[in-house]
């Protein structure tokens, strides 16, 4: 069957009035998170990852969808307003967004942002769409070595480009792992590394670890930072000459350049949407014709940045649904939403349950429309979020934070496992471990290893299993080729600083 066989029964499963509620509601409380500087995206969707698991499928991945694709759109917003990326792809936007905010042009600035998120949105929605279907069917000849060197490849790339130390990088991920293994054994159902603690033998729940992991120890950082009240007059956005069509024009070339750049990006697992923001606008100066603008508040400068990060949301969304690899940290926490539902990656999930894969694409496509819509209307809204005091934020997260874990399975038991992994992150940010890389071995240790003895059964103990064909082949060569380039990337970078 094909893309259009699936188009009718996926339009009904998606067009309902609840999945229009959540795809709302998921793109409101994105846009808010990212407008405020210090809280994240990947924040948000951790907070909001317990309330989907009542949910099916389609609603929750429509309202985390819109949380990860709003999040992209709204670190303009404070990016531009006051000098401060909300989100760290929106530090490029930053370049021209504040200096035409300060010539008086804020509404200017912020109208350029969303019409290049959206455009970027939609257009990698789109190739996820058409995309995923035929990297479904190479994924589908990947066998279980095949899918144990896939896991250790996207592991690598995460591990790699976390943090200013490879090895630390690594480290992490082994962390992860480690940590992927309490519980029962998948092929024995021995319990290990449980302690005798019977509340452990069904493991540990991924949401629990990573309000811990991410959101309690975010919630630390920011406290110990202890920064000024920001007081932020929003009487201003809408007024100042608003774009004109001689800058609309120009706001095209880079926005479709930086689309298919963010796209190309966001399929590589591990780069993400600042890489892509930021080579996207280098590109965009070099292109242009006014290239003096730059920094200087260039309409072309924003479009960039903006459509690139974008961009960069349905493309990663390739990777995961295909082969289940994670293109970053927040669609590595959608994996977990997805096998929640029992919709595991790779080509049956396009034969078996296609009309629920193809209104989640759909409804990507529609996540963006609505982002429009609310950001039209709503921007004075979340201008006025940036300003919101510190002592107000921390606890309402706080007490998000507890719920959720309390949430999952009602017990406390599950609040003092999140304690505990806070203060672990805590020590851990204190001597500079990066945290994405051990939610990626959370993520992909249960498949890694499970693939990975599936693989020495066939083989009957043999390690020849994992040189035995083109796929194995080619996956060792780009894990070996990634680790070369980032070790001397790394290198490079410390004898520049030393020097």
């Amino acid at each position: 069957m094909g893309l259009f066989d699936f188009i009718g029964p996926a339009s009904g499963l998606l067009f309902t009035l609840e999945n229009i509620i959540w795809i709302n509601l998921g793109v409101f409380i994105g846009c808010v998170f990212a407008a405020i500087p210090g809280l994240s995206v990947i924040l948000c969707i951790i907070l909001f990852l317990p309330f989907t698991y009542q949910m099916t499928a389609i609603p929750g991945m429509m309202f985390l969808l819109g949380i990860y694709c709003a999040g992209g759109y709204g670190g303009s917003v404070s990016a531009i307003l006051i000098n401060t990326p909300g989100t760290p792809h929106a530090a490029a936007t930053m370049l021209d967004g504040y200096p035409l905010n300060q010539k008086g042009r804020t509404k200017a600035a912020l109208k350029i942002a969303l019409y290049a998120s959206t455009f970027g949105g939609i257009f990698s929605a789109l190739m996820l769409l058409f995309l995923a279907p035929q990297v479904a069917k190479v994924a589908a000849m990947l066998g279980t070595a095949e899918y144990f060197l896939v896991c250790m490849f996207g592991l690598t790339i995460i591990a790699g480009i976390s943090g200013d130390s490879l090895s630390k990088g690594v480290m992490a991920a082994c962390l992860g792992l480690l940590v992927s293994c309490i519980g029962a054994d998948p092929m024995t159902s021995r319990a290990r590394l449980t302690f005798g603690v019977e509340r452990l033998y069904l493991g540990l729940d991924l949401a629990i670890c990573l309000i811990g992991l991410f959101a309690l120890v975010q919630v630390m950082t920011k406290a110990e930072r202890k920064e000024d009240r920001l007081i932020l007059d929003t009487s201003k956005i809408g007024d100042g000459l608003d774009i004109t069509k001689e800058e609309k024009k120009r706001m095209l070339r880079p926005m479709l350049v930086s689309s298919i750049i963010g796209t190309i990006i966001g399929i590589i697992p591990g780069t993400g949407a600042s890489m892509a923001s930021w080579f996207s606008y280098d590109r965009a100066r070099s292109m242009s014709k006014h290239p003096e603008e730059f920094g200087k508040g260039s309409v072309e400068g924003i479009a960039a940045a903006e459509s690139a990060n974008n961009a960069v949301t349905g493309a990663t969304l390739i990777p995961l649904l295909t082969l289940g690899i994670p293109g970053d940290g927040c669609v590595a926490i959608m994996l977990s939403a997805l096998m929640i539902n029992g919709l595991n990656p790779g080509l049956s999930l396009f034969t078996e349950q296609g009309d629920i894969m193809y209104a989640i694409m759909l409804g990507l496509i529609l996540v963006n429309a609505f982002m429009f819509v609310q950001g039209k209307f709503l921007t004075n809204l979340f201008a006025k979020v940036v300003s919101v005091p510190q002592e107000i934020l921390t606890p309402i997260i706080v007490m998000f934070c507890f719920a959720g874990a309390f949430s999952v399975n009602k017990s406390y038991f599950d609040v003092l496992v999140a304690l505990v992994f806070c203060a672990v992150a805590w020590l851990l940010r204190k001597i500079d471990f990066p945290a994405v890389p051990i939610l990626l071995g959370l993520v992909l240790g249960k498949m890694a290893e499970t693939n990975f003895r599936r693989a020495l059964m066939v083989s009957r103990g043999s390690y020849s299993i994992f040189v035995s064909s083109p796929f194995c082949i080619a996956f060792l060569a780009l894990t070996a080729l990634v680790i070369g380039s980032v070790a001397f990337n790394k290198m490079k970078a410390r004898k520049k600083k030393n020097g």
